[in-house]
């Protein structure tokens, strides 16, 4: 498999965010953005989202790669919430249009975490991400699904002046809708 299903997928995705909030032990439900965008001539696909946390703006990047001879999928995620300042460099597989790749984190004067991202594309797009203790229970930590934004829908919302994100720039490297 190579990342073909996730090419087809390029442009704007919106949709819905959900994150089991460890912090106050409910979900916290917010409106979510996400531009899928091939890079370097499709050898790698970026999943740039927005979403938010008690009203706070939140955005994080998925960047993927796939390696054709030994043919794991590789990952470096980011996230202004989860990851701070931090990179997670992950590693997984695809089959049948789901990827799935695992990483970790350190946790102060603990024992490494995992972290598990999902993405599915069935009708529209899914990205779960999934928690890992060191024993290596895994717990629900983040579910999005998305549809996909067509041109008309995208011009009646920045008509109607009830988004920022209306002005899309282009860059001459693969296309790429910022």
């Amino acid at each position: 498999m190579s990342l073909e299903p996730l090419i087809d997928l390029v442009g704007r995705w919106q949709g819905q965010s959900t994150l089991q909030d460890p912090l106050q032990g409910v979900a916290d439900e917010s409106e979510s953005k996400l531009v899928v965008s091939p890079l370097l001539g499709g050898r790698f696909v970026s999943l740039d989202y927005d979403w938010s946390y008690q009203d706070q703006p939140q955005e994080g990047s998925l960047l993927l790669g796939y390696e054709p001879a030994s043919q794991p999928v590789t990952a470096h995620w980011i996230d202004s919430w989860h990851m701070g300042r931090g990179v997670m460099a992950c590693r997984g597989s695809a089959r049948g249009g789901k990827y799935a790749v695992t990483g970790s984190y350190s946790v102060p004067g603990g024992e490494p975490w995992g972290w598990r991202i999902e993405l599915e594309a069935g009708p529209g797009l899914h990205l779960i991400m999934y928690n890992i203790t060191p024993q290596g229970e895994e717990g629900l930590a983040v579910e999005a699904s998305y549809f996909k934004v067509s041109l008309g829908s995208l011009i009646s919302v920045c008509l109607s002046g009830s988004s920022t994100r209306c002005s899309p720039s282009f860059s001459s490297a693969g296309g790429r809708v910022k």
